[in-house]
This record gives C-alpha cells, sequence and structure tokens, in this order.
C-alpha cells in the first residue's frame, strides 16, 4: 500500500482520550441511559465531534464528490485520495458505507461527520470512498446490498485513475450500512451475481439480525427495509448467513450500543469463527469493543486525534 505522511497530532491512546474531561464524563454518562433517547444523544456527539474533525489537517488530499456508480440521484460516492498516492498508486482502497437505520442518513452528514471517516483513511494512505445508496421504503431488501454491489464495480472499473489498487478493495459498514456490506458479502441472494468479492469487510455496529422487539427504537427502519411480514426476517438476516462467506472480516461494537447491536455483532463473529476452524489464520475473524464509546461516537470519533479502532482496523487490512 502507498503511504503518506500522517500529520495528525496524536492524543494518548485511551478511549475518549481526545475529548475534554467535561464531555468525557457527559459521555459517560449518557452512556448508561444511552437507548433512552437515541436520537437526542446521537445529536450531543455529532455535535462534540464535529469541530474537532473540523480543525484536523487536510492539507494534500483531494476529495472527489457525488460521483455517480448508478442511475439513481442516491446512487453517488466521494472519493478522498493524498495527492502523493494518487501519483503514485497501487494504494488499498476503503468503502465506507454509513448508517440511518434503513431510512434516513447521508455520506456526509453536515460536511464533517461520515466525510472524518474517509478524511482519516486518506492521511494513512489509502484511496477512500463514502458511498450514498438507496432508502427504504423506496428501496426495500436486498437494495441496499444491491446499490454496495453497484458501487463496488464501479470502485474496480475506475479506481486505478485516483490511485488505487481495484484488486485491493476492503468494505467498511456502519449500522445500517454494516447490514448492506454484510448482506452483499454473506446473503445467498447474492451469491449468483458477479462481482461483490472483497479482500475483507469490516463491520461496525451492525444491524446483523431485523427485530422489530418493543424495545428496538429502530423497528419501524426494519419494517420499512425488511418488510412487514416478521416470517421473512430470518432468511433476510446476515447472521442467518454467517457460515456462507470466508471474506476476512472484522466486527466492531461500542460499549453503549442501540439495543441489541452488540449482542448481534456478537454472535455474528461466534458463528464465523466458528465456520472457519478449518480455515488459516487471516481468515478468522477479529471482534472488537470500543470501551466508553457509543453508537454513535464509534465513527464519529475518526479523525479527531484517537485511533483506536483506526489502528485496529489497518492491523486487520495490513494482516
Amino acid at each position: 500500500m502507498s503511504e503518506t505522511t500522517n500529520h495528525q497530532t496524536q492524543a494518548p491512546q485511551v478511549p475518549l482520550g481526545n475529548l475534554s474531561a467535561e464531555t468525557a464524563q457527559r459521555f459517560a454518562q449518557m452512556g448508561m441511559a444511552w437507548a433512552s433517547d437515541i436520537g437526542r444523544h446521537r445529536d450531543e456527539v455529532v455535535e462534540a465531534y464535529t469541530p474537532l474533525v473540523a480543525l484536523a489537517p487536510k492539507e494534500g488530499l483531494c476529495v472527489t464528490r457525488d460521483l455517480a456508480y448508478g442511475p439513481h440521484a442516491r446512487q453517488v460516492l466521494d472519493l478522498f485520495v493524498a495527492d502523493e498516492v494518487r501519483a503514485s498508486g497501487g494504494a488499498d482502497v476503503v468503502l465506507f458505507v454509513h448508517g440511518g437505520a434503513f431510512i434516513r442518513g447521508r455520506k456526509s452528514f453536515n460536511g464533517e461527520i461520515y466525510d472524518n471517516v474517509a478524511h482519516w483513511f486518506a492521511r494513512q494512505g489509502f484511496v477512500a470512498l463514502n458511498i450514498e445508496y438507496r432508502l427504504a421504503p423506496e428501496a426495500p431488501y436486498p437494495s441496499g446490498a444491491e446499490d454496495v454491489a453497484l458501487a463496488l464495480g464501479w470502485v474496480r472499473q475506475h479506481v486505478a485513475g485516483f490511485g488505487g489498487n481495484p484488486q485491493r478493495i476492503f468494505l467498511i459498514g456502519h449500522s445500517a450500512g454494516g447490514t448492506h456490506v454484510a448482506t452483499c458479502l454473506f446473503d445467498p441472494v447474492f451469491a449468483a451475481r458477479p462481482g461483490p468479492e472483497v479482500c475483507g469487510a469490516v463491520l461496525i455496529s451492525a444491524r446483523l439480525r431485523a427485530d422489530v422487539h418493543s424495545d428496538n427504537p429502530n423497528a419501524a427502519g426494519v419494517r420499512a427495509y425488511f418488510g412487514e411480514d416478521p416470517a421473512c426476517y430470518e432468511a433476510r438476516s446476515p447472521i442467518t448467513h454467517a457460515a456462507c462467506s470466508d471474506v476476512p472480516l472484522m466486527v466492531a461494537v461500542a460499549e453503549f450500543e442501540n439495543p441489541y447491536l452488540d449482542q448481534y455483532g456478537a454472535e455474528f463473529f461466534a458463528r464465523t469463527l466458528a465456520a472457519r476452524r478449518h480455515l488459516p489464520g487471516r481468515y478468522r475473524p477479529r471482534f472488537f469493543q470500543m470501551m466508553k464509546h457509543n453508537h454513535t461516537s464509534i465513527v464519529a470519533h475518526f479523525n479527531s486525534g484517537e485511533t483506536l479502532l483506526g489502528d485496529a482496523i489497518v492491523q486487520f487490512i495490513r494482516r
């Protein structure tokens, strides 16, 4: 992989170490009651991290916005690459898929959040892309995964022109985006479709089982995407198909998650681990829990100075 100099000032490598003591304490209190008001808590986290990631150095990075990978208005992506990486070529490629409970979200939430993920990876020497995708209920299952596969096809065809290696693509999906990545790579509905193979995948706080439990605050989004008939949910849940792919895999969850997502992540990891006992070590899945972090800060912290998860992902990719 091509390298670029990382000018980021290193904060103490402890969870939330780049936040003020007051904000870190607020996050700790928020974490214990995260699920009681996810929307408000999410907004507080975004508000705290936005000025931090806005201050991160961005010199020497080229950002190309709204490249169309399909005909729909939401089938667009942004590409981030350091000038020297684009010039030298052959860099590993990271494709990030944002969350939004299947019914909302965009690749650049406020001009900083989600851009921060791609900016950080670009600064580590990757060609990094953020993709937008169609939303439910207009685009129900498996449309999100179809869009991931379509974007992958575009990246394979075009990324060399931006300095990337089309044979070295890694998918990272957060929340609903993690669902779409997992469906694209594991669900047999895609088995006969060409092109979803990648070198590795990272599922961050992903919804890996469709559920509409009474304490699931995003049950409406699950119904909108997976359908109104719960009898379909098991077959449409990525966790059902955890043994159907040997793609190198990393699963990450936050200490304070939306209800059940940490459980589903651990279960997905356990199922893939059991299915891969006979494979070489590099195919064994990795599991990473971000202590003190929540469902939003697990991605909002990228490019803010704290690199615990980012470093773990880079290590996973280089392995």
